[in-house]
């Protein structure tokens, strides 16, 4: 046998296809009127939660050559999931779902797979050495079900037992995707099948791991009484059986199948309030791949397993709903005391934070969000204000041909605003860039949205899209201010939550009011005591022990918050890199995001017609590169 390095822990070898969840809790599927898309299919969930266990795990499938082929080659890329097996069909397209939550008991569902992509998997797609480099391959049930993938099935498994490779099977038992009803019937679960039964018995014995419910254990053991059919599929196997049993939680039968079903090793499920159940399996082979795989035993997997799968029965969507490493155990930790999981504070806040998409080092932003400064500017001038949006497209020329020159991608970043940049923001858009939109009312005290409702505005944006708010906040404001500005904070923090976009606040000192340094150290303790956890900071330069003491107060508070950029306003250059300064040395500073230090003089001269295009555009980039070059200088 030779000896191959495992690069992988696992290989997740099925469907991957692009799920369509329906938001419209409690309405029927013909009733539905918005869809929030998600990666999807059982191996893809799978390869997906196993690598937020932590787990380096691979996907051998196939995607189409096309949007949503692509969309799931980056989901899975974005969470270390190794795609260099996951081939892209030119003839076939993407594999789709479309998915519905009506009640406890119905979840509609439709499978659009007729010659998709990853059906069309064949035995030369599988790769010898390949599969010799992992722990384990992981298969799901619906390969089997048609002679091509099949074939492709047995071909890794050959290669896997021929290199002492695991291997893992979940049941996965899908009727529709086996012929047996309707093509819309995507919600049934069981139908008895004896040619079924005879297909799936035929490589049972080639796994040391089965996984599924009772009823897939009745289709696997061919019979509807679930200790005849473990003994069913004990005759043709001598792997492991882990049984789902629901709010029971799962047994494991390692050897002979007992005269009960308590009679083996038993892991106790938790109870919680289920939304959704559509995931919960693949969430449950995730967590036991975790516990299997690290050798932890399989009272530890199961207890991964059965938590895995009471976090996603009670969250929207199946990959997105998976938990992180760290939030699993901290579920574990306190599984008794939470029985509502989607509504408990500190679990929500890890599932948010510990499963962001990317973290960013140092930042160089460029900050052109401004709405009102830019108006006054224009009337000052006497010119039209439609050319600020113009003027916003030059200042994104000059930002994109900066970034090159410096290579800064990966430090990339701006804050830009749509009421004139929304060209701006649509070019800059899907480049890998930091992206920041103003939400506040410029100037407003109390704190106003600019463009209304929050949860109307978010709707419509790109995932990317940071929400940036402003608020002119003081600790001693009067309590009437200061209830209805924090009112507003909590209601944007929410909205952010909900929809899946970061937070930056901005907090300045009211100018009417002390500006000791302390009160910024007071403001953020305050919002943090109020339940407010923003991802981002965004502040003026502070003194060198303010920013010890800030970085206590942040690091106790939310160590999962990404730091703080600083601000400019309209300082001098040379103001600005002394705050540079004091900030060295302290790891929450990220960056900065500076506006009117660099472009402010230069658009004065612009909309009075004073200098060309690319004299305005080489002065915004020789005050960016100063800043950039003072900023890495002292970082």
């Amino acid at each position: 046998m030779r000896q191959q390095q495992k690069m992988f822990d696992v290989i997740c070898m099925g469907r991957v296809a692009v799920d369509f969840y329906g938001q419209q809790i409690g309405a029927r599927l013909e009733d539905m009127t918005s869809f929030a898309k998600y990666l999807g299919g059982s191996s893809g969930n799978v390869a997906y939660g196993t690598a937020r266990q932590g787990l380096k795990s691979s996907m051998l499938a196939r995607v189409g050559d096309e949007h949503m082929g692509r969309f799931l080659r980056e989901e899975l890329q974005r969470l270390g999931v190794d795609t260099s097996y996951l081939i892209t069909d030119k003839e076939r397209l993407t594999a789709m779902v479309i998915l519905g939550i009506k009640d406890e008991e119905t979840f509609p569902l439709i499978f659009y797979r007729d010659n998709c992509a990853d059906m069309a998997i064949t035995a030369e797609d599988v790769d010898e050495d390949y599969i010799a480099s992992a722990r384990c391959l992981a298969i799901t049930g619906t390969h089997l079900s048609n002679p091509q993938t099949r074939d492709a099935v047995l071909t890794a498994l050959h290669y896997a037992r021929k290199h002492g490779v695991r291997t893992a099977l979940d049941i996965d038992y899908r009727p529709v995707l086996w012929g047996l009803t309707s093509l819309g019937d995507g919600e049934t679960r069981f139908i008895e099948s004896g040619a079924v039964t005879e297909q799936m018995q035929e490589v049972l014995g080639l796994f040391d791991l089965i996984v599924g419910t009772e009823e897939e254990f009745h289709i696997a053991g061919g019979s509807t009484d679930t200790l005849q059919a473990l003994n069913g599929v004990r005759k043709v196997t001598d792997a492991a059986l882990v049984c789902k049993r629901g709010a029971l939680g799962c047994s494991v039968y390692d050897s002979q199948i007992p005269s009960d079903l308590d009679g083996a090793i038993n892991a106790t499920g938790v109870r919680v309030d289920v939304l959704n159940v559509l995931g919960a399996g693949d969430a449950f082979m995730s967590g036991l791949l975790r516990g299997y795989l690290n050798d932890e035993g399989w009272q530890q997997a199961c207890d991964y397993a059965n938590a895995c799968g009471a976090l996603v029965v009670s969250r929207h969507g199946c990959a997105p709903a998976m938990p992180s490493k760290e939030e699993l155990d901290d579920y574990l930790s306190r599984a008794e005391s939470v029985p509502r999981p989607d509504l408990d504070p500190k679990l929500n806040h890890l599932h948010r934070v510990t499963t962001r998409d990317r973290s960013w080092g140092d930042l160089c932003i460029l900050a052109f969000d401004h709405r009102s400064q830019f108006e006054q500017m224009a009337q000052d001038l006497g010119t039209d204000v439609s050319r600020v949006s113009v003027l916003k497209q030059l200042i994104l020329e000059a930002y994109q041909e900066s970034v090159n020159e410096l290579e800064l991608q990966g430090q990339a970043g701006l804050l830009c605003d749509s009421t004139y940049g929304q060209a701006a923001l649509n070019q800059a858009t899907g480049k890998g860039w930091w992206i920041g939109r103003p939400i506040e009312q410029p100037g407003s005290r109390p704190l106003e949205l600019e463009h209304g409702n929050i949860g109307g505005q978010l709707a419509t944006w790109p995932q990317e899209h940071i929400v940036k708010c402003l608020v002119f906040y003081h600790p001693d404001d009067e309590q009437d201010l200061k209830t209805q500005q924090e009112s507003t904070l909590s209601e944007v923090y929410q909205a952010c939550c909900q929809f899946g976009h970061e937070l930056l606040l901005e907090v300045i000192l009211p100018k009417s009011l002390s500006q000791d340094q302390v009160h910024y150290i007071d403001a953020i303790q305050r919002f943090y005591d109020i339940g407010i956890k923003p991802d981002w900071w965004k502040l003026p330069p502070l003194k060198t022990p303010m920013w010890v003491q800030l970085e206590r107060v942040v690091n106790h508070q939310d160590p999962h918050c990404h730091g703080v950029v600083l601000l400019g306003l309209d300082a001098p250059q040379d103001e600005l890199i002394d705050g540079f300064a004091q900030a060295q040395g302290c790891s929450l500073v990220k960056g900065f995001a500076v506006g009117r230090t660099i472009f402010g003089e230069a658009s004065k001269q612009w909309l009075a017609e004073l200098i060309t295009n690319e004299a305005f555009k080489t002065e915004i980039k020789q005050r960016y590169h100063t800043l950039v070059s003072a900023w890495k200088h002292t970082a």
